[in-house]
């Protein structure tokens, strides 16, 4: 098969499009025929050499993967051969107590799909567990069904699982162009809370209240705090959603009402940031942590994706052999929603 490699840590200069011996699934695993591949900032960091993802090279990237079933492994079953699907993107051991209360993204042997959970998706085939396959809505293209699954699932575990969002509620999304802000703009406006979305671009804040976005905030860091308490009447907002981290963080904790919480899933600034424990103490602030998802939610997202409910959203789309182009687009920042390679 043809695949692009990652064959050293550092710049897109390390991916190679290759050839590459076929995958052969395993006990309980499905071989996918890959038509399209999403790609995540996880990606940039994963091919960077971050150390909290510990790979082999070479390695193939590549968490959100839609195609066709191609054949099963041992003890496996699902979709027949030549469905549509598209593929959750964590696996887990399905044995462990997580696993079996259904908190499988806390599972021991977790991993990500292109990250530390195997090859990926930069590939025309990959052998994933059976059990994560999921049906493509009808009439939903490979690009869009590829566009959705980690982000959709990030954006859910955070919103209605970690702060439990619910009507009437306010929520600050922070990068609101990105592909995990353009899903926690829809799911926070699915669960009926008020979005004000914030971004450094017009353009891409335009493009929020489409999406949902009931107010927007443009600005940099050292007035997100004036703007979203001008918004709230100086009360502040309940939820802030974040995942840029250093360079935001300590306007986005000032940002909450009394009670709020701030959940937050990434560090694409930089993972280090100050914190006046006073502050959060004396306004009884909740700072909560989220891991991707579990299969249940997963399930939830499916269906609400199904129903229109929720949309995935496609910026650009690059050919598999053109991957190297794709991450220098992604780290640009300029895009709003999914970049995704397209294999033919």
């Amino acid at each position: 098969m043809k695949a692009v490699l990652l064959e050293a840590f550092g710049g897109p200069e390390n991916l190679h499009f290759t050839d590459h011996d076929d995958p052969k699934p395993g006990p309980g695993e499905a071989l996918v025929r890959v038509r399209a591949c999403a790609l995540n900032h996880l990606d940039l960091w994963v091919r960077d050499g971050i150390p909290a993802y510990k790979i082999g090279l070479p390695h193939i990237l590549g968490c959100d993967v839609a195609g066709e079933v191609v054949l099963y492994g041992p003890g496996a079953s699902g979709p027949k051969p030549g469905s549509r699907v598209v593929v959750c993107p964590g696996k887990s051991c399905g044995r462990c107590l997580a696993c079996l209360s259904g908190q499988d993204n806390r599972c021991k042997e977790y991993g990500i799909i292109g990250a530390q959970g195997g090859p990926g998706g930069y590939a025309e085939l990959v052998a994933v567990p059976a059990h994560n396959l999921f049906p493509i809505p009808p009439g939903m293209s490979d690009e869009a069904a590829a566009s959705f699954p980690l982000t959709f699932l990030t954006a859910w575990h955070m919103l209605i699982t970690q702060a439990g969002l619910r009507p009437g509620r306010t929520v600050l999304v922070i990068g609101a162009g990105s592909g995990v802000g353009v899903a926690a703009i829809q799911v926070a406006a699915m669960a009926g809370a008020r979005v004000i979305a914030a971004s450094t671009s017009a353009e891409k804040l335009e493009a929020a209240r489409k999406l949902g976005a009931r107010e927007v905030i443009q600005s940099p860091p050292d007035d997100l705090v004036r703007q979203a308490r001008k918004l709230t009447d100086g009360r502040g907002v309940d939820v802030v959603f974040e995942h840029v981290g250093e360079a935001v963080f300590g306007a986005a904790l000032k940002a909450l009402a009394p009670g709020g919480m701030l959940v937050t899933c990434g560090a694409t600034s930089g993972p280090l940031v100050q914190l006046d424990l006073r502050f959060v103490f004396s306004r009884e602030l909740r700072i909560q942590g989220a891991m991707m998802g579990g299969l249940a939610e997963f399930n939830d997202v499916m269906r609400a994706v199904s129903d229109a409910k929720l949309s995935p959203v496609v910026d650009s789309t690059f050919p598999l052999e053109e991957a190297r182009r794709a991450h220098e687009y992604l780290a640009s920042r300029r895009q709003f929603g999914k970049v995704v390679l397209k294999i033919p």
